[in-house]
């Protein structure tokens, strides 16, 4: 089935990119599941940026973020109050971080993309109150995916969450449609007001991926052009998942096989 243009720049997509799109999220989601093990106190983020890119390797397929815009690494990680795009480098994880790890991989020219919280050993209960609430915020923002619905109702879900919870919304990035373009039409903003936007319809194919501080909700960026960090230095928490609207609700393409969604905190 070809694509359909129901609203403007917004693309509908049919079965052939539906399975398309399984691959690709599957194959992204393994990743994130096989460098669990590196998620470690000692190990150089840039380790876990080589892990991909040997991945990637072995699947014959592409990072996405690689050389996109000039951005010269596979992954994005972005450590405690970095709130996104944070670069691999040689600074070691420590006891106690939480890491966002951010991957998209190009298979057969579509885009899996998905970010996932990791926990460095024994976390501080604040982090892990941050981060549970950041996953609920993403899923309850994944339930409001329903054809007749509203691009606003997904902010709307994901925004009156987190604020009840005494968190703040990011509103200087968002989600964003994807398949054979990484960056593509609709923006998913994850704040908004139920019925706003553009109406929701089956093929439609975007991310929904919630940045959410313990602090306010600003951020800035630093001098390298892309690390965004909370501008009081709180803690940060992002997740993210590639969703499609179908006939009767929501698919998530990017599912962890190993059942590794969230992190596993210590009891």
């Amino acid at each position: 089935m070809g694509i359909v243009e129901a609203l403007p720049h917004i693309k509908l997509q049919g079965k052939e990119a539906f399975a398309a799109m399984r691959k690709a999220g599957a194959l992204t989601a393994l990743a994130l599941d096989e460098v669990l093990p590196l998620v470690r106190a000692g190990t150089p983020t840039q380790a876990i940026d080589d892990f991909f890119m040997a991945f990637a390797e072995k699947h014959h397929v592409l990072p996405a973020t690689l050389n996109y815009r000039g951005y010269r690494k596979a992954c994005c990680i972005s450590l405690n109050h970095v709130v996104c795009h944070g670069i691999p480098g040689e600074k070691p994880l420590h006891e106690g971080d939480i890491v966002n790890i951010d991957l998209t991989l190009i298979v057969d020219g579509w885009h899996g993309d998905s970010s996932r919280m990791y926990a460095v050993g024994d976390i501080s209960r604040a982090a892990e109150r941050l981060v549970d609430v950041t996953y609920e915020s993403m899923m309850r923002g994944i339930a409001a995916v329903m054809p007749g619905g509203y691009l606003g109702d997904i902010g709307f879900a994901i925004q009156t969450y987190a604020e009840a919870e005494r968190c703040s919304v990011v509103r200087d990035f968002c989600g964003h449609g994807l398949g054979q373009v990484f960056h593509d039409h609709p923006n998913i903003l994850h704040y908004g007001k139920r019925g706003e936007g553009a109406k929701l319809k089956p093929g439609m194919i975007f991310t929904i991926e919630p940045m959410i501080n313990l602090g306010k909700a600003s951020v800035k960026i630093l001098s390298d052009g892309w690390t965004a960090v909370t501008r009081d230095k709180s803690l940060s928490a992002q997740f993210e998942h590639t969703v499609g609207v179908t006939e009767t609700g929501v698919e998530i393409f990017t599912l962890s096989p190993g059942g590794h969604h969230r992190p596993h905190f210590k009891i």
